[in-house]
């Protein structure tokens, strides 16, 4: 049972309905994803540039705050390369934040690795709040 309270005439919260619906839709005809399934708490927003050059692939992960012994870098039987972890707040005791605009909690992004991906060869560094992930082919 569907309930909108004071969106009837609106036009775009109408649509965003719709494409909300339609959303749950697919996600209930094809199950979970196997990545959320894991954690469906983990968050799939962390920012990630990826380079390809003609040896290797290069994935740059946004990890700013993240202690290296909160992520884990992982390549699955599929040949996913898997990137999760949790972004915690150092508490202190002391204070009251006023404003919160940094995502905290458990993050996950997955990556499918090419045929020709050399597994055996993946180096993760972090430096700097940047996690660099690199794949030889």
């Amino acid at each position: 049972m569907d309930i909108i309270v004071g969106f009837e005439d609106n036009p775009l919260m109408a649509a965003l309905h719709h494409l909300m619906d339609l959303t749950a839709g697919v996600k209930a005809a094809c199950g979970a994803t196997r990545g959320y399934a894991r954690d469906c708490g983990a968050t799939a927003s962390t920012p990630v540039d990826v380079k390809e050059l003609p040896s290797k692939l290069v994935f740059e992960i946004d990890m700013p705050g993240v202690k290296p012994g909160d992520v884990r870098v992982q390549v699955e039987d599929d040949r996913s390369l898997v990137v999760s972890g949790e972004r915690r707040r150092c508490e202190d005791g002391e204070g009251e934040y006023v404003s919160v605009e940094r995502r905290l909690g458990k993050f996950m992004r997955e990556f499918q690795l090419p045929e020709d991906a050399d597994l055996d060869a993946i180096t993760a560094l972090c430096q700097d709040g940047v996690l660099t992930v690199t794949e030889y082919i």
